[in-house]
């Protein structure tokens, strides 16, 4: 089918596109990279189940880049320990 090859090509685009964001001191919000890798993976089993084979693996690669990218901003946040009240 055309349409594995065209959804395919757009995921490869993303791909590459979002190598900067893996290599970047700054990354999204823990949520919407959550949220976005989530959904990208959803649609990569929908893919899959339409016997859209590349589209599928593809789209599947790029919703593994946004749980990188969460991981990574999970890993940048400072652990906070809660305060024990003073005595006085």
């Amino acid at each position: 089918m055309w349409q594995d090859y065209v959804l395919t090509a757009v995921q490869i685009l993303f791909c590459v596109t979002l190598i900067p964001m893996l290599l970047a001191k700054e990354k999204p919000p823990l949520s919407s990279s959550v949220t976005t890798g989530l959904a990208l993976l959803v649609g990569a089993v929908t893919f899959f189940t339409l016997h859209l084979w590349l589209a599928a693996a593809s789209q599947g690669i790029v919703g593994f880049q946004w749980l990188a990218l969460a991981y990574q901003k999970m890993r940048q946040r400072p652990i906070r320990v809660p305060e024990l009240p003073s005595r006085q």
